[in-house]
């Protein structure tokens, strides 16, 4: 909890930080992404009241990142992938939260039109969440 209130000090520079991670894969192992969804996760906790005017650029990058774990042809193994997609999905939860369900509805044209089945499960996990 301390770093609660710091995070809001330094909270346009860690988002340059956390989506020029989450931009780029880091080979089969994923530890940067995976570390970097794990931020990600904290600072949505710890600055839920700055995060609204930052949804549009948040949004784009968890969703861009769905898609390229999903496409990507790389020697990623299967429980990588996954566990991305699941920090991905839990990071696009938490934003649903603190921006009064303002996700759901930016994905819900979205989620019809994908065809993917790992993406539309996400997407399915976060409308159905509560």
């Amino acid at each position: 909890a301390r770093l609660g209130i710091l995070i809001v000090r330094h909270l346009k520079r860690l988002e340059r930080v956390i989506l020029g991670y989450l931009e780029v894969s880091d080979g089969p192992g994923e530890e940067a992404r995976l570390g970097i969804l794990q931020t990600l996760q904290c600072t949505i906790e710890h600055a839920w009241p700055r995060m609204p005017c930052r949804l549009p650029v948040l949004l784009k990058a968890l969703l861009r990142l769905l898609w390229d774990v999903h496409t990507e042809q790389g020697p990623t193994p299967e429980p990588v992938r996954a566990a991305l997609l699941q920090g991905a999905t839990q990071c696009l939860i938490l934003l649903d939260h603190c921006c009064q369900g303002r996700v759901k509805v930016l994905l819900a044209g979205l989620h019809s039109s994908c065809e993917e089945n790992k993406v539309q499960e996400c997407l399915r996990k976060v409308q159905e969440s509560t």
